[in-house]
């Protein structure tokens, strides 16, 4: 079991952002910048995350069980996070835009 403080900390520490509403806690992953479809939730009222949630939040968030076990303990850091997405194909990188050219 996972406590709902822990898995907030590394959403938040690993480029999720919170989106508060009545009943849950949303998170949405941020890349380059832009949100992305990857999203979980944590009821407010939560005191222990059990296996099955963490299952569920898991494949929310594109990660097997084990993958998410290392996600809040922090063995799995936002770059190599980042990385497992793009590898996937869940998140692009996205070109950088061409800078114009200087003029004297």
């Amino acid at each position: 079991m996972l406590k709902p403080r822990d898995v907030k900390q590394a959403l938040c520490a690993k480029g999720f952002r919170e989106d508060n509403s009545r009943d849950h806690n949303y998170y949405f992953f941020y890349y380059q910048g832009k949100k992305s479809h990857i999203n979980t939730k944590i009821s407010h009222n939560e005191s222990d995350l059990n296996d099955f949630l963490c299952s569920a939040m898991a494949r929310q968030v594109k990660l097997t069980r084990k993958q998410f076990g290392a996600f809040v303990e922090c063995a799995l850091t936002g770059e190599a996070y980042e990385q497992l997405l793009v590898t996937a194909g869940h998140v692009r990188i996205e070109p950088s835009s061409p800078q114009p050219e200087k003029r004297p």
